[in-house]
């Protein structure tokens, strides 16, 4: 299986592919179900948790409406701290930009923290491609890494996979990696995690370039600041003598107060913790203390033109806490592969085909990738509407057009031309009428929607030749126009209201 998610068919067909393999399902129900009881027990402790949601929500929306001038204001604070801003418009430029530094260096291999924009870019690859290997540390990414396999979870990428056949990816492939799976590994957490720790070890201390991307960062100090479970991100950060950091723009906040709220809510919303094991945070270089060398790569690759979608921008509050594919029932049953990017679930329908645009197979289907029964949104830490904005991006795509959206808008503009025409509506409703028992049972050509929908059954006349059956002339006097000067005959003289009787109701 291919490691990135390029070439991969539309959701509908990978979904339908996935929901048949039963072991995948086991694994999604078992691990998301745990995650998401977990969660709520976290959350539940916080009696000011709405409160703390809707501050998350105001810090980005605020961050977002001022990015210029916060982006900036990070870029001095790195610089004055002893580190190196670069700024990437696309995944093209940050890649190149990153293989640079590396050769620089001289070094032909990294180590690397658990990053979504690396993946987002595709920077294994492209590292690749210029002889240099990119390791992962993260377990779970190690996981996906060995088994040459893609993230599924952005939590936790390996969450389609069971201990077994993780202990068969160790046994099989560690040793082309690196240090081999120790003899007769069992499928024990512990024993797993041992093999992958030796594993490692032997990495990190070697290692002279490291590259990571980051939860967030302060812009009033340049401080970047990585949250994680294993320790590995400590090791990335520390040892090596380059780091790297390739991180989104949106991922900026003013200030260090403003790390109080997600200090508490990302913990919670994510690995259902009150605080992670591990928070490192650092500010530019040091003489005796950490890499001698910090370069921020700020990414771009479509964030921009996200932020232009007034409705569509709230996507960039995420903070990457995957509550939202927890919950969802269709990423439950589908998987993350399914949604053919490196964000899956509710988030990944809706920011993908904001970074990517809606234009390719897949882009334009993930906006339909969800019963918008409104689950992602009780549980987001920041409030993204994420239902609203899968609507907004349906009508999008459905205004860029394609096959089915040029018949639909020209039956559309038939029937509004109809509708305009009494007698030809008239004579329509006549014909179908006396020619009603010809008619299908299900409508033609239009697919699967109608497998399920039966056509109503047309009645014998149409309610306007009822009407005319029904009301003869004897009728005629209830139309003539009311006299004002003679009491109505319909009213009887004591329920008419005097003026004087009238009460003034307020208004």
């Amino acid at each position: 299986m291919s490691g990135t998610y390029l070439g991969m068919p539309a959701f509908p067909v990978a979904a339908k592919e996935a929901v048949g393999n039963e072991t995948l399902r086991g694994n999604l129900r078992h691990a998301t179900h745990t995650i998401r009881d977990k969660r709520a027990k976290a959350v539940a402790e916080l009696e000011d948790w709405a409160l703390l949601r809707e501050a998350g929500k105001r810090i980005k929306d605020h961050t977002l409406r001022h990015l210029d001038h916060y982006l900036v204001q990070l870029e001095e604070s790195v610089t004055a701290a002893g580190g190196v801003v670069h700024w990437a418009a696309d995944a093209a430029e940050a890649n190149r930009i990153v293989a640079d530094l590396v050769k620089a260096t001289g070094e032909t291999e990294v180590v690397k923290v658990k990053s979504m924009a690396t993946q987002e870019i595709g920077l294994n690859e492209a590292l690749e491609a210029e002889g240099i290997s990119a390791y992962e540390t993260d377990l779970a990414e190690l996981i996906v890494q060995l088994g040459d396999d893609r993230p599924s979870h952005i939590l936790v990428p390996a969450i389609h996979r069971n201990r077994g056949e993780i202990r068969d990816i160790f046994r099989d492939r560690m040793a082309a990696w690196g240090r081999a799976a120790p003899d007769g590994l069992s499928d024990t957490p512990r024993e797993l995690a041992e093999a992958a720790r030796l594993h490692l070890r032997e990495k990190f201390l070697r290692a002279k370039v490291g590259v990571s991307g980051a939860n967030f960062m302060v812009a009033e100090t340049g401080t970047l600041v990585v949250f994680e479970s294993e320790g590995n991100g400590r090791m990335c950060l520390t040892l090596p003598e380059t780091l790297i950091s390739v991180v989104g723009i949106e991922k900026v906040v003013p200030s260090w107060r403003d790390l109080e709220v997600f200090l508490q809510t990302l913990p919670r919303s994510s690995t259902a913790e009150r605080m992670n094991p591990y928070t490192s945070m650092w500010t530019g270089t040091h003489d005796t203390d950490g890499p001698r060398a910090f370069h921020l790569v700020l990414l771009d690759n479509g964030r921009t033109d996200t932020l232009a979608d007034e409705v569509g921008r709230q996507a960039l509050r995420c903070i990457r806490c995957s509550a939202c594919l927890n919950v969802c029932p269709v990423y439950e049953r589908a998987g993350g592969h399914a949604y053919g990017s490196v964000y899956p679930g509710p988030i990944g329908a809706i920011l993908s085909p904001q970074l990517r645009g809606t234009q390719s197979e897949i882009d334009a289907s993930l906006p339909y990738a969800s019963s918008l029964c409104g689950a992602c949104y009780d549980v987001c830490p920041v409030a993204i509407d994420i239902p609203e904005v899968l609507v907004h991006l349906r009508e999008r795509v459905a205004d860029q057009g394609g096959r089915g959206h040029r018949l639909e808008k020209a039956a559309m503009k038939a029937a509004g031309w109809v509708f305009d025409h009494p007698r030809v509506m008239a004579l329509g409703e006549r014909a179908a009428s006396k020619t009603r028992k010809l008619h299908p049972s299900k409508l033609p050509g239009t697919g699967a929607w109608t497998d399920s929908r039966d056509l109503p059954e047309m009645p014998a006349e149409s309610f306007r030749d009822w009407w005319k059956k029904n009301h003869t002339n004897d009728h005629t006097d209830d139309h003539k126009p009311h006299d004002p000067t003679k009491p109505n005959d319909r009213t009887k003289p004591n329920d008419r209201t005097k003026p004087n009787d009238r009460k003034d109701s307020g208004t």
